[in-house]
């Protein structure tokens, strides 16, 4: 075998596709050097073909040798499971037994030449293990055990995974409102959205037919402006951002007549002030703190503390660490600046860091609970006054790789690649979204816990979940750091697994699963997340039929729609081409391109006005989604608020104010809007 076949036996079981079609639909080879780095990322020697086979050679013994894989994820109706032994013991009596969840074992037997043959090497066989039924769903434990009467001996076990075969159902068309939570403006609040601001939203849109209040990611960031502020590039994806809390009703609070000054200007201020913000709320908060100590804490924050175990412990630590770090030396803001004993979250100097620094640590613990303390009543409220999702979660594509998860977890991290896009319409360089990919052996070996963990922490208190780039679960886009963005390669996943234990964790508590799946997805893709249960994504300004849009009748389903979303232009600002005027603004386009863009965009319009106009809503983009067949409706604040601005302009950092834009509406003002979005719902039937 030459070194190009043996690079190719080892990408395809590593997953890497060597090529794959672009956007123009032309077939793009993947150069051998990137697929020497992927694999290099991966562990495999690539120096030699004999390297290479010697490599797979010793994975294939270590598969063969082991009765189970890692984990066995199946579904509620698998049939048999797959077991492997050595061949030489082909003809023995084994015992299955499956610890379920609750600590209950069952048994079964085989006689092994019963069993039926599926595969065999020279040393093993492998065969196929008819199910015992019925399956429970949930995390349990499969062991074999040798029959040598009148001992037993254990052979193997792994994690048994049983999973529903499809995501928790959304029901009959609904419709609900979108806010970015940062940006509500309120009288009370202290100069960004918080929990309280969310409960007054649910009273003004509940009344007027809205099933649920869609949030922005809630995963926990910087909070420095302007490059970290984005909740789609998160410091964690298990714990939340603390600006959120209304701090006047943490346990402990106390009025500060000091901080009431720059409260009233937080409040009053055009734009998000993250970095001023956090200041005031962590003194307050760090206030309401003693206050609560000296009261005796309580039972209900011990419990809590105890349920999230080590996974809280970490991230208070490394908050904690983050600011005594950044308190020693004002230039150092990530961890890979740190002294190098403190890089290591096992490192003996972080243990006694912790010891000494408990009270605060405790504190970054209290910061959690009190939010999702908050967030509990938010949902609680939201369903008392008849919605029947509430609080609708949104999911990051993956996180900071200098934030807390990568601290505490780097093995669930590839390094030596990043993520990204190849080269499309919107991005002839491609995208590098500057993040690891994830490391799924590692997911593997460790049973999905932490996937399954982050799934429950991010949907909990809510009725639906949506993920980012739900694409993630099939395959990524992987940039090697020594290539250029347009070079790099798709990595396939495991979806199957990837999904079965989303979908368990979407039924058993009670969520509906959105997958954003734009962009170029292949079709398959999109087939199997309907089999599994999971809406897909679907945007006005992206649904064309050749140069025209869709009618609303062509919208699947099975599928939540929407306008527009925070990286594209608010229903305003795109007949008004704000969005196109913002990137000459930002420096992103010369004029030559801004003259090419604002002529595209009159044809768009002028195509757009006749979709509309044909389906009956004339100058009505918001009734056109409305009108639609699919299951859910997102009506974000700007559809009814005529903002021309979006959050997020793609590509920009300090040029435009990502991310801190307020709401031209203050929430004590909505029952303007809701009233307007309680007419096009019932215009619509939904």
């Amino acid at each position: 075998m030459d070194l190009r076949d043996a690079l190719a036996k080892a990408a395809a079981h590593h997953g890497i596709q060597p090529e794959y079609i672009d956007v123009l639909g032309r077939k793009i080879a993947v150069s051998k050097r990137c697929l020497e780095l992927i694999l290099a990322a991966h562990g495999v020697p690539t120096e030699s073909s004999e390297q290479i086979e010697r490599y797979l050679h010793e994975q294939s013994v270590r598969e063969w040798s082991s009765p189970f894989d890692p984990v066995m994820v199946v579904r509620d109706d698998t049939p048999e499971f797959p077991f492997r032994l050595p061949a030489a013991r082909d003809g023995s009596s084994v015992k299955f037994e499956i610890e379920w969840e609750g600590g209950e074992l069952q048994h079964f037997w085989f006689w092994l030449p019963q069993l039926a043959e599926t595969r065999r090497t020279g040393e093993f066989v492998e065969k196929r293990v008819p199910m015992p039924k019925p399956l429970r769903l949930g995390y349990h434990r499969l062991r074999v055990y040798w029959m040598n009467p009148p001992d037993l001996q254990v052979f193997g076990e792994t994690r048994f995974i049983v999973c529903p075969k499809r995501a928790h159902e959304a029901g009959s068309r609904m419709a609900g409102l979108a806010v970015s939570l940062f940006g509500l403006r309120s009288g009370r609040n202290w100069g960004a959205g918080d929990i309280t601001d969310v409960k007054t939203v649910i009273d003004a849109f509940a009344p007027a037919g809205a099933e649920f209040i869609a949030l922005n990611p809630l995963h926990a960031i910087a909070n420095r402006q302007p490059f970290n502020t984005s909740p789609y590039s998160p410091l964690s994806l298990l714990y939340r951002n603390f600006l959120y809390i209304d701090v006047e009703r943490a346990p402990g609070y106390r009025n500060d007549p000091s901080l009431f000054e720059e409260i009233e200007a937080l409040r009053a201020s055009e734009f998000v002030e993250y970095e001023r913000v956090a200041q005031v709320k962590t003194t307050a908060l760090a206030g309401a703190f003693e206050g609560f100590l000296a009261a005796g804490g309580s039972p209900e924050f011990d419990a809590y503390i105890n349920a999230e175990g080590d996974m809280l412990q970490a991230w208070a630590v490394y908050c904690a660490l983050d600011e005594e770090m950044h308190r020693r030396d004002a230039n150092v803001w990530v961890w890979t600046q740190w002294p190098a004993q403190y890089q290591d979250p096992r490192s003996s100097e972080v243990a006694e860091f912790a010891r000494q620094q408990a009270k605060r640590v405790l504190f970054f613990k209290f910061l959690q609970w009190v939010l999702d303390q908050q967030l509990a009543e938010a949902q609680a409220h939201a369903l008392s006054r008849g919605m029947k999702i509430g609080l609708y979660h949104d999911f990051a594509l993956a996180t900071d790789r200098l934030g807390g998860d990568l601290w505490a977890g780097r093995e669930y991290f590839i390094t030596g690649c990043r993520v990204g896009a190849p080269p499309d319409d919107f991005a002839p360089n491609g995208q590098d979204w500057g993040f690891p990919p994830p490391n799924s052996q590692a997911h593997r070996a460790n049973g999905y816990e932490l996937f399954a963990q982050i799934i429950r922490h991010c949907a909990r208190h809510g009725g639906a979940l949506r993920l980012d780039h739900v694409m993630r679960f099939f395959r990524l886009y992987w940039i090697p750091e020594q290539l250029e963005t347009a070079d790099g390669a798709y990595v396939r996943d495991r979806a199957e697994e990837w999904l079965g234990v989303l979908a368990l964790e979407s039924v058993r508590n009670g969520f509906v699963v959105i997958g954003e799946d734009l962009g170029t997805v292949e079709e398959e893709i999109r087939h199997a997340l309907a089999a599994e249960g999971i809406l897909g994504y679907r945007l006005l300004w992206f649904e064309r039929n050749g140069g025209g849009f869709r009618s609303p009748w062509e919208y699947p389903p099975q599928t939540a729609v929407s306008t527009t979303t925070h990286d594209l232009p608010t229903p305003a600002g795109f007949f008004t081409g704000r969005d196109i005027q913002a990137r000459r603004e930002a420096g992103l386009i010369d004029e030559k391109a801004y003259q090419e863009q604002c002529a595209a965009r009159e044809l768009e319009i002028r195509r757009l006005r006749d979709a509309l106009a044909n389906a009956g809503f004339e100058n009505d983009p918001l009734g056109f989604v409305l009108s639609t067949r699919c299951a859910v409706a997102i009506v974000n604040q700007e559809d009814l608020t005529g903002e021309t601005n979006q959050q997020n302009l793609p590509a920009s950092t300090w040029q435009y104010p990502n991310w801190r834009r307020k709401m031209k509406v203050s929430v004590e003002e909505m029952a303007g809007i809701a009233e307007k979005f309680r007419a096009e719902v019932k215009r619509a039937g939904r």
